[in-house]
């Protein structure tokens, strides 16, 4: 029983090493982004991929979380998510 608890606490520590907080930019459209895409995947994708998507290259991301990956985003917002990865985290 020990050995397992300290498996499990190793395990933990490690699951949430170097995670950080990733904030985005307060700007119309965050939080349409941060309820739709955090609820599959961890916002840092954006940051990441900043440097090299452009609004053509989010709009081709975006469509193939909701064709692809299935993600419940309607057309509403899927504009405005597109709208606000551009103009914020487009190169």
């Amino acid at each position: 029983m020990r050995t397992l608890i300290l498996l499990l606490s190793f395990l933990a520590a490690t699951a949430t090493a170097g995670e950080s907080r990733i904030f985005l930019k307060d700007r119309p459209g965050k939080n349409q982004v941060v309820a739709q895409c955090a609820m599959c995947h961890s916002l840092d994708y954006i940051t990441q991929h900043a440097a090299v998507l452009d609004r053509a290259g989010w709009e081709k991301t975006v469509g193939k979380m909701i064709n692809v990956m299935g993600a419940p985003i309607n057309n509403a917002d899927k504009r405005i998510i597109i709208d606000y990865l551009a103009q914020n985290y487009g190169k």
